[in-house]
């Protein structure tokens, strides 16, 4: 029995132990740190960001530019933009003008939402404004849209206290497409949206048309150089995710999406841009049991952002 007891082994001399060590390593290394103190880690990227440019946040940004300033042309399309609220300085009205129902209400519109000038001009002037459109008497010029720049969206995410949630869009070049994008960032709870300043939709009347009134408090960003913006925002800690119809994860498997993230969407039918898509983080397919080929700008950033917005809540 004491041969089999190592207590009673009956050996003489100072016996080898572990010195604490198995006791120690025993005990673990205590709870995992959370996410912002995980060195590497995307929000911890991110915090340090933050802290950045709180620390030398400049007053104000140059912005992105402005557009050129935009006519609107013809009795149905007059209306139409004044009552989805789209921005109008200057109503022009031709002389003596058949005065039907839209040409009232057009007048009615403009009178009550004040700031909009009221103009009365004869044909051959309304003719040579349009370059000899079928103005049809009615004119509404839509003053030049003030682009946010890039890093602006960050710093809004920011002032929120939120993880950035921002679309970029890559070779889309209709402003439908644009505007119905500026409405689910608006109504997913993101802080903006980024277009490349060539070769891209741009915020026409169009577009403000479609974002059915959200244009005007979503900002729209314009970049000079989308890669290159795009790596900016990856330097400040945010994760850039790229739709593609190849990626190689799956939208439901994405766990970038409940922290800072830029998605970028690219054209219905070349989809992204070979520097875009070497500069994503992630390449990341929407599943579509039906068997389609692609979705449009529009509805590929509203399905992305509704499954940001489920996870973040």
């Amino acid at each position: 029995m004491a041969a089999n007891n190592r207590r009673m082994s009956g050996k003489k001399g100072a016996q080898v132990g572990s010195g604490g060590k198995r006791r120690r390593g025993l005990e673990g290394k205590g709870p995992t740190p959370p996410a912002e103190m995980r060195k590497g880690h995307a929000k911890q990227r991110a915090a340090a960001a933050k802290t950045r440019r709180a620390q030398g946040r400049p007053q104000a940004r140059r912005g992105g530019g402005k557009s050129t300033a935009e006519l609107v042309v013809g009795r149905n399309p007059v209306v139409e933009a004044l009552r989805e609220g789209v921005p109008a300085s200057t109503l022009y009205v031709q002389q003596f003008i058949d005065n039907d129902e839209r040409v009232r209400e057009a007048l009615q519109l403009a009178a009550e939402r004040g700031g909009i000038n009221l103009m009365e001009a004869p044909r051959p002037e309304l003719d040579r404004m349009t370059n000899g459109l079928n103005h049809q008497g009615l004119v509404l010029q839509v003053p030049p849209y003030e682009y946010a720049h890039p890093e602006d969206l960050l710093d809004a995410a920011a002032d929120e206290g939120e993880d950035p949630l921002v679309v970029a869009l890559d070779g889309v070049t209709d402003p439908r497409n644009l505007g119905a994008v500026v409405r689910s960032v608006s109504a997913f709870g993101g802080h903006g949206v980024v277009v490349p300043e060539r070769r891209s939709a741009g915020m026409t009347a169009g577009a403000w048309k479609t974002s059915a009134g959200t244009a005007a408090r979503t900002p729209v960003a314009r970049a000079t150089n989308l890669t290159r913006a795009l790596e900016q925002y990856k330097k400040a800690g945010v994760t850039v995710v790229g739709l593609a119809a190849d990626g190689e994860v799956e939208l439901g498997e994405l766990e970038a999406l409940d922290g800072p993230v830029v998605i970028v969407v690219g054209s219905e039918g070349k989809g992204l841009s070979r520097l875009v898509g070497e500069t994503c983080d992630f390449r990341v397919r929407i599943p579509m049991p039906g068997g389609a080929e692609s979705l449009n700008a529009g509805v590929a950033a509203g399905i992305v952002l509704y499954e940001a917005a489920r996870r973040r809540s």
